[in-house]
């Protein structure tokens, strides 16, 4: 087995001797709802799949039955002398060879260009199927799974289908084809060399079935070992400075060389169990081939073998031993593509979080009033992030979130937006509890400028107009300039058709916040929340962008996070925010007053900061 194998392996026992039941064990529960994912997609083609099937049978049916005209090719040729008409009836037999020869080149081509046209198109539909089933897990899902390993799941699941439906119909297919138009063919004619020819099938094919199960225990060692030198690769590489700066050279090599040793050891006893095991193949297919000739010779001897029957016997040999030869590496392979598949089948047998409730709604927002309704919040159901809040925010008021770092003020937009759910309690927009409408609905009436904006990996001109789909480039345009974009973006080559690199690298942090602002103010939405949206700026790029954040607030509900002062001191409300719940709510001046409460000591320890 490949390193797939190992990842399984890891899951079902970290660091501890490996079980190849378990694993077998472990792989066969997504192995159904993988052949079901793959099945929900093929029958829709199964018009296309029935013609492949035609070609991919007919082809191997076809060269099975070839070699009985090899037979009275050498039949005659062997009997029939040329004074008797033997080229002519050796010519004939040599054009059905080439009609048949044709009909099989028509039967592959067939197969091929319907089996190319089947695995492409449900192939994209399988892609298709995990991008749309793995978008619509909650937030909390993808902050729990790394962006590589998901990307890898997704190509795996489907390159999968392809492995898997290859060696089916290539390999699998042709073997019980041929191997069953041989034995017809064999036991018409002579019935214990087909008696014997199917017994030796079925017992090689047994053999080769335990010997992979027996092997692939040492398969997953390996992989295991092979991850294992892959982490202490990756680590050092990672430390490369803690290396060099702690004297660890010499030690991280004895350690990658001990590693090494144990991959090796596991290395060599996979490859001399395969060597010994292909010599045992070589022996059984010695003992066939030698033994059916020797019967063969048996029945010559008494005038029921033809010069023909050995030629014949000798093809089917030929053909069985290419499609045996190789079967327990197909086994292994399909075990392979099946565990490559099992990763993304176990993202299909996940619910997803956070659903909308049947028959939803969509939000209508006319005013834009917000309510927290004795909300409470337990993550994992254990531990208390929220408890029983109770907060109005008049339309179009615009508040500040305030408190100290883990006093739940991020949570509190988080729900908002339900990237989780409540545990009790209610949040209502104009009257709308969000819990009992759809939440692209939800999306699209209420904006949000992060702290640390990600951009796709897309021109800036795609990046802005993301916040409204079919806005024009004027309007995109405008909404940079609004955000004081346009001045950083003009002096770029591409200008508005440049690529910003991978989650917006290429851009410096002020500058991916100005341009999240530019796609809030195209978006335009009533309810806009605001957090820590100039923390990546400095002060003059500050006071460039104030303005524009006072035009993308005007007539709307604002939530502003934010620790500088010069943000929080422009809101209508301030909400004091610590352990969960709320301890103070009033203006900048009310709250000030109070000199023994939080927001004065926060105040003081950042204005004291700033003074020192």
């Amino acid at each position: 087995m490949e390193t797939v194998t190992s990842r399984l392996i890891l899951r079902l026992l970290y660091q501890k001797p490996v079980s190849l039941t378990g694993f077998l064990v472990y792989m066969k529960y997504h192995t159904k709802l993988t052949f079901q994912k793959y099945w929900q997609h093929a029958r829709k083609y199964k018009l296309v799949l029935f013609l492949s099937l035609i070609g991919l049978v007919g082809g191997p049916a076809v060269g099975a039955i070839t070699p009985l005209y090899f037979k009275k090719f050498f039949d005659v040729l062997s009997t029939v002398s040329v004074a008797n008409g033997g080229t002519g009836m050796l010519i004939s037999i040599l054009f059905s060879i080439l009609g048949l020869e044709l009909l099989g080149w028509v039967f592959w081509r067939i197969g091929i260009f319907f089996i190319i046209k089947f695995q492409s198109s449900v192939m994209v539909d399988v892609a298709n199927s995990c991008f749309e089933y793995l978008h619509k897990h909650s937030f909390s899902f993808f902050n729990n799974n790394f962006v590589g390993s998901l990307v890898k799941r997704v190509n795996r699941f489907v390159r999968a289908f392809e492995g898997i439906s290859d060696k089916l119909f290539f390999n699998l297919m042709q073997l019980l084809v041929n191997i069953s138009i041989i034995f017809v063919v064999l036991l018409l004619n002579r019935r214990i060399l087909g008696i014997m020819v199917l017994s030796w099938v079925i017992v090689f094919l047994i053999i080769n079935w335990f010997f992979t199960k027996y092997k692939m225990k040492y398969d997953i060692m390996r992989a295991d070992a092979e991850t294992q030198i892959t982490g202490v690769l990756a680590d050092t590489i990672t430390n490369h400075s803690n290396v060099k700066l702690f004297n660890g050279y010499c030690r991280e090599i004895l350690l990658f060389d001990k590693k090494n040793q144990n991959l090796k050891k596991l290395q060599v006893k996979t490859w001399n169990l395969e060597w010994l095991f292909e010599a045992l193949q070589g022996l059984l297919m010695i003992g066939l081939e030698i033994g059916a000739f020797y019967y063969a010779i048996l029945l010559w001897q008494k005038g029921l073998f033809s010069v023909g029957d050995f030629v014949l016997l000798q093809s089917y040999f030929i053909i069985i031993f290419m499609r045996v030869w190789d079967f327990g590496r197909v086994v292994r392979n399909i075990y392979r593509d099946l565990a490559d598949a099992e990763e993304m089948a176990e993202i299909f047998d996940t619910p997803h979080g956070i659903t909308d409730v049947l028959h939803a709604k969509p939000l209508v927002v006319t005013k834009g009033k917000i309510e927290f309704k004795n909300v409470s919040f337990f993550y994992h159901q254990t531990r208390r992030i929220i408890d029983k809040l109770n907060l109005t925010i008049k339309a179009k008021q615009k508040i500040a979130f305030v408190g100290p770092s883990g006093a739940g003020k991020s949570t509190v937009i988080k729900l908002l937006f339900r990237q989780h759910d409540i545990s009790s309690g209610s949040i209502e927009i104009d009257g709308q509890r969000i819990s009992r409408v759809t939440q692209e609905s939800l999306w699209h009436n209420v904006s949000l400028v992060p702290q640390d904006p990600i951009l796709f990996h897309r021109t800036l001109m795609e990046n802005i107009r993301y916040g409204k789909p079919d806005a024009s480039d004027e309007e995109v345009t405008k909404a940079a300039k609004l955000a004081h974009c346009h001045e950083f973006i003009f002096e770029f080559p591409d200008q508005y058709e440049t690529f910003v690199g991978e989650r917006g690298i290429k851009l410096s942090g002020g500058e991916r916040q100005r341009v999240a602002i530019a796609r809030a103010i195209l978006q335009n939405a009533p309810i806009l929340v605001l957090d820590e949206a100039t923390s990546s700026l400095d002060s003059e790029s500050e006071r460039l962008i104030q303005d524009a954040l006072d035009v993308l607030m005007k007539n709307k509900t604002v939530i502003v996070i934010a620790h500088r002062l010069s943000t929080i001191m422009r809101m209508d409300r301030i909400v004091v925010i610590d352990d969960g719940g709320i301890v103070e709510d009033g203006t900048h001046s009310q709250l000030m007053r109070k000199k023994q409460g939080l927001y004065a000591r926060l105040w003081k320890v950042q204005a004291g900061g700033f003074i020192e």
